[in-house]
């Protein structure tokens, strides 16, 4: 009785609608701070508890993943308990000194705190104990990044999925098709083929998966790997402290309720419905589908924030019809793929020019991208 009391004080039990209201009006200032760091983590689920015990009563907010390998956490603090939560995290031996990722802007990130035990702190579908992740690439700070990747001979690819590359990215990167991170892998390593000898560079939004990504490729024979050190948010501190040239353009996709920070004026993207310059991400009002997507004003005017007509049909409907719709669905991660993915019928397969034009024209975005899972961890949840 008592272990099931603890273990039910160890989650949070309240509504997510209610949760989302009380954040809205929660007028106390907060940081968002990310990190992470491979250990050998003995009693995952023991650890787990642990964090949550303590940083519930810190009030922290935000999502981490522990596993037998390590700690992957994204959250947000009370800025003045800041102090209090730095001096308990650098208590836990292998967190002792870790560097933490300062959030560009102050915006509100997570209603709820959540700490879940996972096989991988990053799913990335590699074998471990195939190659040593400890041999990473050469990290690079803001400075050294600028200087290699104005070179002519250097190779930089986005390690992040489609939809953050899409609202953002350096200049010159590569930035792969793709949904997940197990699958950037296999085509980053496929389309690096016969340039063994060029010097390589990566990045993501923390540095992360840029650290299994460049102990892959170095396994794999490529000797020149360089990472991005602390990944796109620790580049903007440096560039913004330091007074260096900002090479990245656009919005640094996060993975919170802010969706983005601004890193740059540039507006690189468009809106998924009319085609207008927008780089706002959204999820389809209709719960039932919730489609990250791109919509400009406009169109969410024009749509009520839904992806398309037969969504904005649907939340019209009464509560209880749509809880019925509902039923049976699986509640994965819709990622709305404009380059890839066409509403033909109830098969996806790659649109043409015409039919992606056509799509656009009539908005009808809401059958695209269901079932399509995406986000580092196959659920828009892991951001580093």
């Amino acid at each position: 009785m008592t272990c099931n009391r603890m273990k039910q004080q160890l989650r949070n039990l309240v509504d997510r609608k209610v949760l989302l209201e009380r954040m809205q009006m929660d007028e106390d200032r907060r940081i968002t701070i990310s990190f992470y760091q491979y250990a050998h983590i003995l009693n995952p689920a023991f650890f787990r508890d642990y964090l949550f015990s303590h940083w519930d009563e810190f009030g922290v907010m935000g999502r981490t993943y522990v596993a037998h390998e390590g700690i992957n956490a994204q959250i947000s603090v009370l800025t003045d308990r800041l102090e209090d939560f730095k001096s308990h995290l650098y208590s836990i031996s292998f967190l002792d000194g870790i560097r933490l990722n300062y959030t560009v802007d102050e915006g509100k990130s997570f209603f709820k705190l959540t700490i879940k035990v996972r096989d991988k702190i990053v799913a990335d579908g590699l074998n471990d104990d195939a190659f040593d992740v400890c041999k990473t690439g050469v990290h690079l700070d803001a400075e050294s990044f600028n200087e290699l990747t104005a070179k002519d001979d250097t190779i930089l690819i986005d390690m992040r999925n489609h939809y953050e590359s899409e609202v953002g990215h350096f200049k010159g990167a590569i930035t792969p098709d793709v949904d997940t991170f197990r699958e950037e892998i296999k085509v980053v390593e496929n389309m690096l083929q016969g340039k063994e000898d060029q010097n390589i560079v990566m990045y993501c939004t923390g540095g992360i998966r840029c650290e299994k990504a460049s102990a892959w490729l170095k396994h794999k024979g490529f000797p020149n790997v360089h990472q991005l050190n602390g990944g796109i948010i620790e580049y903007t501190r440096q560039v913004r402290e330091q007074g260096l040239e900002n090479r990245f353009i656009g919005k640094n996709f996060v993975f919170d309720e802010r969706l983005a920070e601004r890193i740059s004026d540039d507006v690189i993207a468009q809106c998924h419905q009319c085609g207008a310059s927008c780089d706002d991400h959204t999820n389809c009002s209709n719960v039932g589908c919730n489609l990250l997507f791109i919509q400009c004003p406009s169109c969410a005017e024009k749509y009520e924030g839904t992806c398309g007509e037969r969504c904005q049909e649907i939340v019209h409907l009464p509560e209880d019809e749509q809880r019925e719709l509902r039923k049976g669905k699986k509640d994965s991660a819709r990622i709305f793929n404009k380059g890839r993915l066409c509403t033909g019928g109830s098969q996806h397969h790659r649109c043409s020019d015409a039919e992606q034009k056509d799509q656009t024209r009539h908005g009808s975005l809401q059958w695209v991208g269901w079932g399509v899972s995406g986000g580092p961890d196959s659920n828009r949840s892991n951001s580093t």
